[in-house]
């Protein structure tokens, strides 16, 4: 038995529960109504009845329900509600009322008597409504005509009472015969009642509640299956998600439950209906059956009438109401009558013309492998050229597993290339790499080293998406060029031309602009003048992004524009994927927020029309990234869960997961940052690549840094600083700077600060990226400030404020805003400097975060003792009679003070507190800072003052 999940809050129900909540304002008013909610089984009538209960907490509460053959038991649901009153003091009365009228009915009452009956029964149950009151009926269609003439009447009475009437029914169970169809359709006539339909959740709720059952965002493929089995029927997703491979146990009980109550005929009809999936056509079902059209007419109108099935417009096609339905009836057909069906099926859509796709799964299900084949083929193809990359996958694979022996070698590669290439687009990376490899093996063995030299670009990209080095990946495409090394025929010159051109790609991809530049121009000495036209959109996607990287961005950005308006002319849809990639991602990297936020979600929307699902999924985590940076958490966490559950390639994975490091790492929350950015580190280690690696290092430096472990902080920014200088890039250097002077401040003082400005400093200040050069007046300001040089750090942290609000970069933007707020302080002004902190506390509670723990801004409160330029410390100016300003210092700090002041060194300080050296060093180096001091003796001379 299938155990169901169950969603811990209601989704998709807003404007119900809305609706009942003025139901119940109103009713609570006096002005009460019956109000009937109606749906199909398990779209979650009990669970909003549960939720409209809760809203009513001033309510007095009672609760009934019918059940299966009620309908026979005259007052059956009456007396559970009398029951239910009778165990109330308040409403004892009524209840033991209602209980004694039912008894005295039992031997059935004439037309007078039984009005007589409904108007008792109704004036006790509306007596009980003394305060408000809410009664709530389930499963109204199994109820007896008693129950449905009282709770008419009540309905009738209500909008005098202070009572809200809650009753749900099912609508799939409104069958000519059944009593509540006339009832309902009576009331509503008059105005005596009010319905609401439950509806069935859309693909985003659905996508919602499995989520909410997980704990986190499921991948796309898993819920739009889970969406298009259950329909949207919030019980069948709970079910589907706990059985996610077959129709769950208790589902297909109830379909069959309920096909056994059909006619053998019908039931028949539903079975060979259920061959053809979900929806089906009828005169391929006729054609299947050999029963004439009568008898199919009398099959399908029982079948409609019993909410199995439904007509479209045409009635020419059907649908089985819930996908589970068609599911579990053919489940249930034995193996050897479904093989007979299958095949009949395939030969009457042959000879109907359908298409390709149904003809090859129809020969497939019957076990016809030959024709099988041969329709999915066929198919594949014509799927791919209208990119439908999931279901040329699927036929491909199809196409191989009913391949027949006999199938040349040749054949047989080029089926593996196609459906390499397909799995390739929908992200199913390592299935690709292995179809590959297995047709990169039979090329060799059929001595076809062109074609096998050709195989490569493609298969390396893959395998780059798997975590593949750089080495790697450029030894096996140099490894390549010996395969044809003795042709100079066009042919030969094309494929040479995409290796040196796949060559570049890795090269950029690492940052390396120089080889990659050495090669794309290689690549097009040796294209011919009409060359591949594949080959040339990816090489100036390439050479564009190079261009960006290298600081010209205007120039880069025009050859990619071009390139993804070329791909797309010529419908080379990934190449055009691939351009909008290599353009949205860059302008993420490159603090070019504004082009970012139109290329990135233009190519999420491209990539996936067409189908190309690895590059949708890394542009979506790329516009996580830019929602962080610009201080839209919540869209930023949201779309960097969605992209690690959807992503199959590790590229996408360590993008999300730097993301949601730093989403933590904002929120003060360090260990759980530290866990998300070590993962990326370790998944990045293998592939070596500077874009991969960098970005985590850096958060790792800042959580560092947070938590007071400054030499640990220095030796991250190192790594970074020496991964970026190899490659000469600015564009992952330029977050460093800020870290570094920061930490080199706390630990070491300004030289330190200096030299590390100046070293990183070159490179951005070579490179010239726009997004980037922010960060230079940015150290400038804070070394300025360290050294109590406070007009000159104004000066240079406001024109860093006015770059970062410009790039709308939230990071840095806050930072320094904290760090002016200091510096305003310092120079006494009280009035910008509360400016400044409140912009910088509101940014950080629209994130809802609070400030970072080593930014606080409990020393920006008070001003500290200035240091002069030569670094001798300053008396602050007070006003005549004025108490000297204090500076607030932790406990913590205050105790290290004291030792300090007793002559202690670092090392006899950390023995004295059994904390480590380092520790020590860092608590006096706090304490220096806060106090705008460097020498020891100035912490005791301000220590001294306290007194």
């Amino acid at each position: 038995m299938d155990s169901a999940l169950s969603s811990p809050v209601l989704i998709g129900r807003a404007d119900l529960t809305a609706l009942a909540g003025r139901r119940l304002a109103a009713a609570a008013e006096g002005r009460g109504e019956l109000l009937l909610l109606a749906g199909e089984a398990g779209i979650g009538k009990t669970r909003l009845l549960a939720e409209i209960v809760r809203q009513a907490p001033a309510f007095t509460v009672f609760s009934a329900g019918a059940s299966p053959g009620d309908a026979e038991v005259a007052g059956a649901v009456l007396a559970d509600l009398g029951a239910e009153l009778r165990r109330n003091p308040a409403t004892a009365a009524e209840g033991e009322g209602v209980s004694r009228r039912l008894r005295e009915s039992a031997d059935g009452d004439a037309d007078r008597q039984r009005r007589l009956l409904v108007t008792d029964l109704t004036e006790l149950i509306a007596g009980a409504a003394r305060g408000p009151l809410l009664v709530t009926i389930e499963d109204l269609h199994w109820a007896d005509d008693l129950t449905l003439d009282v709770l008419a009447r009540l309905g009738r009475r209500a909008p005098d009472l202070p009572l809200l009437l809650v009753c749900t029914y099912r609508s799939d169970e409104l069958y000519p015969r059944v009593p509540l169809r006339a009832w309902r359709a009576r009331l509503l006539t008059q105005r005596h009642a009010e319905e609401v339909r439950l509806g069935r959740l859309s693909r985003a709720d659905t996508a919602a509640m499995a989520a909410a059952i997980a704990g986190s965002a499921l991948p796309g493929a898993i819920t739009g299956d889970v969406f298009a089995r259950s329909d949207g029927i919030p019980l069948h997703v709970e079910e589907f998600l706990a059985a996610r491979d077959s129709v769950p146990d208790t589902l297909a009980d109830a379909v069959l439950a309920r096909a056994s109550a059909l006619s053998a005929g019908a039931r028949r009809l539903a079975e060979v209906a259920s061959v053809l999936g979900r929806s089906f056509d009828l005169d391929l079902l006729t054609a299947i059956t050999g029963d004439g059209p009568a008898s199919v007419d009398d099959g399908l109108r029982e079948l409609g009438e019993r909410f199995f099935v439904q007509a479209h417009p045409d009635r020419s096609t059907f649908d089985f109401r819930h996908a589970l339905i068609r599911d579990a009836l053919y489940a249930d057909l034995t193996p050897h009558r479904r093989r007979s069906l299958h095949a009949r099926a395939a030969a009457a859509a042959v000879a109907a013309g359908f298409p390709a796709a149904f003809v090859s799964d129809q020969y497939e299900r019957a076990a016809l492998t030959e024709p099988a084949f041969h329709y999915a083929m066929s198919a594949a193809g014509e799927a791919a050229e209208i990119s439908a990359h999931r279901e040329a996958s699927e036929l491909y694979e199809r196409a191989r597993r009913t391949a027949p022996e006999t199938l040349p070698d040749a054949a047989r590669a080029d089926l593996l290339t196609a459906l390499a290439a397909e799995l390739a687009a929908v992200d199913d990376n390592t299935a690709a790499a292995a179809c590959y490899t297995e047709a990169y093996r039979l090329r060799l063995r059929l001595g076809d080293r062109l074609a096998a030299a050709a195989l490569l670009p493609d298969w390396v990209a893959v395998r780059h998406l798997l975590g593949a080095s750089l080495p790697e990946r450029t030894t096996a495409l140099r490894g390549a060029l010996p395969l044809i090394e003795s042709r100079t025929d066009p042919p030969a010159q094309e494929v040479r031309a995409n290796i040196h051109a796949a060559l570049a790609a890795a090269y950029m991809l690492d940052r390396r602009l120089a080889e990659a530049i050495e090669d794309g121009n290689l690549a097009r000495s040796l294209a011919a003048e009409d060359c591949d036209r594949a080959m040339r959109c990816h090489l100036d996607a390439t050479l564009g992004a190079v261009l960006l990287f290298a600081g010209r961005p205007d120039e880069g950005t025009v050859l990619l524009e071009e390139s993804i308006t070329r791909a797309r002319g010529w419908r080379l849809e990934g190449q055009a994927a691939r351009g909008y990639r290599m353009i949205g991602t860059s302008m993420s990297v490159l603090v070019e927020y504004g082009p970012a936020l139109r290329w990135l979600p233009e190519g999420i929307g491209y990539a996936e029309r067409v189908e190309q699902i690895n590059d949708r999924n890394y542009l979506a985590a790329h516009l996580a990234h830019v929602r962080w940076a610009m201080g839209d958490w919540s869209g930023a966490e949201t779309a960097a869960r969605q992209a690690l559950a959807d992503g199959g390639g590790i590229t996408t994975r360590i993008t999300a997961l730097h993301v949601l490091g730093y989403l933590a790492m904002g929120r003060g929350e360090h260990a759980v940052a530290g866990d998300h950015l070590d993962e990326a580190v370790a998944l990045a280690s293998g592939m070596g690549e500077l874009q991969r690696l960098s970005p985590a290092w850096w958060g790792l430096a800042e959580i560092a840094v947070a938590a007071g472990d400054l030499t640990t902080a220095i030796g991250r920014c190192e790594e970074g600083f020496e991964a970026s200088a190899r490659v000469r890039d600015a564009a992952y250097l330029f977050p460093y700077l800020l870290t570094g002077v920061r930490a080199h401040l706390a630990l070491s003082g300004a030289s330190a600060a200096r030299e590390w400005l100046r070293r990183a400093g070159e490179l951005i200040e070579e490179r010239g990226i726009p997004g980037t050069l922010g960060v230079l007046p940015h150290a400038r300001g804070l070394i300025h400030l360290h050294e109590g040089r406070t007009g000159k750090a104004r000066v240079e942290l406001a024109e860093a404020g006015e770059f970062w609000e410009h790039r709308r970069r939230f990071w840095e933007g806050t930072a320094v805003l904290l760090d002016q707020a200091r510096c305003a302080v310092r120079s006494r002004r009280s009035g910008d400097a509360a400016g400044f902190l409140t912009a910088a506390r509101a940014r950080y509670e629209r994130v809802g975060a609070p400030l970072p723990a080593h930014l606080s801004p409990d020393d920006v409160a008070t001003p500290r003792p200035v240091a002069d330029h030569s670094g001798t410390a300053a008396p602050s100016r007070s006003p005549r009679g004025a108490a000297p300003p204090r500076t607030v210092l932790s406990p913590r700090e205050l105790e290290v003070a004291r030792l300090v002041t007793a002559g202690m060194t670092n090392r006899e300080i950390a023995a004295h507190l059994v904390i480590a050296p380092k520790t020590a060093a860092a608590h006096v180096e706090h304490i220096r800072t806060k106090l705008g001091v460097s020498r020891r003796a100035q912490i005791a001379a301000w220590l001294s003052t306290l007194d």
